[in-house]
């Protein structure tokens, strides 16, 4: 738990302010009625999910770290997610917007004056960040939550330095960092693929890395015949032609699972799809109904249409190993290498020159944007606009041992899908080449595309 190497106490001090900022942020011109929304298993009543994450830093910075008595005597029996069923949160006697909002800023101040201390302790900053990426985990899920109620987007700027003028610091203003794209970056052409040899490769994170999720550990060796990946995600227009095919119609590329889903579901198109006339596709963006925009990776298709469109095509999906060899090899290697990359482009954190995250233009951009994020062997975007679909289950790495919050990964193992590298929402301090997302084949409401590779 040597997180003051990995950063300082200052620095999370303005993380743990940003990321409250963020939550709040993101439902400020909602209604009480949109705070509830619709019963629906794919999503969390936002009100309640907004005094969650607070309940979770409560349980874990102030209550665990620091042995303090609960905020509120009610905050376990109205937001403890392992114990309170999915179906019941909207039918739970939730606190008012005020006094939720009143209770999560009354954590977060608290947070702020812990850390503050002279030397705090490392079981403190350990929790503190990890409140703060739970955090920006569900920040994100109240993104695609505004998705799937069909609100407008979220009335976010990109990120200018708020949360450290706040904390008294000076920050380099977001804007200022946002590169000049020009209006139609060249594409990426398809399938174009990049070639890597057979390796034995380290799959997982090293165990030096200063801050990783117990899913992530740890590094283990993998055997990896030579392989071919695409150097972008499958665009809309690659995803109409399969559609326009009747893909969705032919039995034979779904799988007894994926037909039975399609079946079930009635599906013949992605998610927010809408055609007009003979041929002409759109799609809801939020609110707004747009035409189809060619270059721009497909995002809303779950982990059945990808393999069913790969089928199609004559393609697959990378396995998690193969993903994570694509974008961490070094330079010239290609191959199993001490030096592999945290970023598809280096060691470096992400920029805005590099990655498209952090609700920065609130959406996908084109494939063919952010050479700047190549990896070396040269596949785009492996990092942000759209998170990507593996053909890996999620499952335990060798060894693997539960962190404190026992409940993050291992309830899950078996049941989902692995995706890897973030999305236009993801948080950019979140996110790196070795972590590891899940979600059961099923789910199109987040925002997840995906690449292929040649067949094997």
């Amino acid at each position: 738990m040597a997180v003051s190497a990995f950063v300082t106490p200052r620095v999370l001090r303005s993380w743990v302010f940003d990321a409250r900022q963020k939550t709040l942020d993101i439902v400020s011109d909602l209604n009480d009625q949109d705070l509830l929304g619709p019963k629906l298993d794919i999503v969390n009543p936002l009100l309640w999910e907004i005094g969650h994450v607070a309940w979770f830093q409560e349980k874990w910075v102030l209550r665990h770290a620091l042995g303090r008595p609960p905020v509120r005597s009610d905050a376990d029996r109205l937001w403890d997610s392992m114990a309170i069923a999915h179906d019941t949160r909207w039918d739970l006697a939730l606190p008012s917007r005020g006094e939720t909002i009143r209770y999560v800023t009354d954590v977060r101040d608290a947070v702020l004056e812990a850390l503050d201390a002279p030397s705090p302790p490392q079981e403190l900053l350990f929790h503190s960040a990890y409140s703060v990426f739970h955090e920006d985990m569900h920040t994100e899920a109240f993104t695609y939550t505004r998705q799937t109620h069909g609100f407008s987007a979220p009335h976010l700027g990109p990120d200018d330095g708020a949360a450290e003028a706040a904390l008294g610091s000076h920050s380099t203003k977001g804007e200022d960092l946002i590169p000049s794209i020009v209006s139609s970056p060249k594409p990426v052409s398809s399938p174009s693929d990049v070639s890597l040899p057979g390796v034995k490769f380290s799959l997982g994170a090293e165990r030096d890395a200063a801050f990783v999720l117990d899913n992530e550990k740890w590094a283990h060796p993998v055997e990896l015949a030579p392989f071919a990946i695409a150097a972008a995600p499958v665009t809309q227009a690659e995803f109409q032609a399969f559609v326009d095919d009747d893909g969705y119609e032919r039995q034979n590329l779904w799988g007894e699972a994926g037909w039975s889903w399609r079946s079930r579901e009635a599906v013949s198109h992605p998610l927010y799809w809408e055609r007009e006339g003979r041929g002409s596709w759109y799609r809801h963006h939020f609110d707004t109904l747009v035409p189809l925009e060619p270059d721009l990776p497909v995002i809303h298709v779950n982990w059945f249409e990808a393999t069913a469109y790969c089928r199609w095509a004559n393609r697959r999906l990378p396995s998690e190993a193969e993903w994570e060899a694509a974008a961490s090899l070094p330079l010239g290697e290609h191959r199993a290498a001490d030096s592999k990359r945290m970023f598809p482009w280096g060691d470096d954190a992400p920029t805005p020159a590099n990655s498209n995250m952090d609700w920065r233009g609130m959406g996908c951009v084109p494939v063919g944007a952010f050479p700047a994020g190549d990896t070396a062997p040269g596949c785009r975007q492996m990092i942000g606009n759209v998170w990507e679909w593996t053909a890996s289950d999620f499952q335990p790495y060798p060894g693997f041992v539960a962190d404190p919050y026992a409940d993050y990964s291992e309830p899950w193992f078996g049941t989902r899908k692995v995706l890897r590298g973030g999305c236009w929402a993801t948080r950019s301090r979140l996110i790196r080449n070795t972590w590891r997302n899940f979600y059961t084949p099923d789910r199109r409401d987040v925002f997840a595309g995906f690449r292929t590779c040649a067949p094997l």
